[in-house]
């Protein structure tokens, strides 16, 4: 748990999310990489809380609005596409996601991957203040 995930494993994971931004830079995207690119937001985060990688609040913000507008046009028009401003936000989202991926131990992946799992059900995923001795 103290190691990262195997370099296989990290690069299938990063792969997945480049291919989702270029889809969507290209207008040949799908909702499904638009949940991509959401999902990804969020395990960056808080991977980022964790203390892994780095990502503001400010940069957060901008990318969910981005990706909120790839949404709204999506389901109103079939037409799923992220604009430059939002395809540069997830390139350094996708960038420092596969750092993390490479350098963040199996523990911190596995709890962001948990935290992701309580948010999606619409349940509390913050982390828990964990008592000290």
């Amino acid at each position: 748990m103290l190691l990262p995930i195997a370099r296989q494993t990290a690069d299938d994971l990063a792969l997945r999310v480049h291919l989702a931004l270029d889809a969507l830079r290209r207008g040949a995207g799908s909702m499904t990489d638009a949940q991509t690119l959401t999902q990804v937001m969020l395990l960056t985060g808080f991977l980022a809380e964790s203390g892994f990688g780095s990502a503001t609040g400010e940069q957060l913000s901008a990318a969910e609005r981005a990706v909120s507008a790839v949404f709204d046009i999506g389901r109103e028009t079939g037409k799923w596409r992220l604009d430059e401003a939002g395809f540069s936000l997830f390139a350094m989202i996708a960038t420092n996601y596969d750092r993390q991926l490479h350098s963040a131990p199996l523990w911190a992946i596995t709890d962001a991957s948990e935290r992701l799992d309580r948010f999606t059900a619409g349940m509390s995923y913050q982390t828990p203040v964990r008592k000290r001795a």
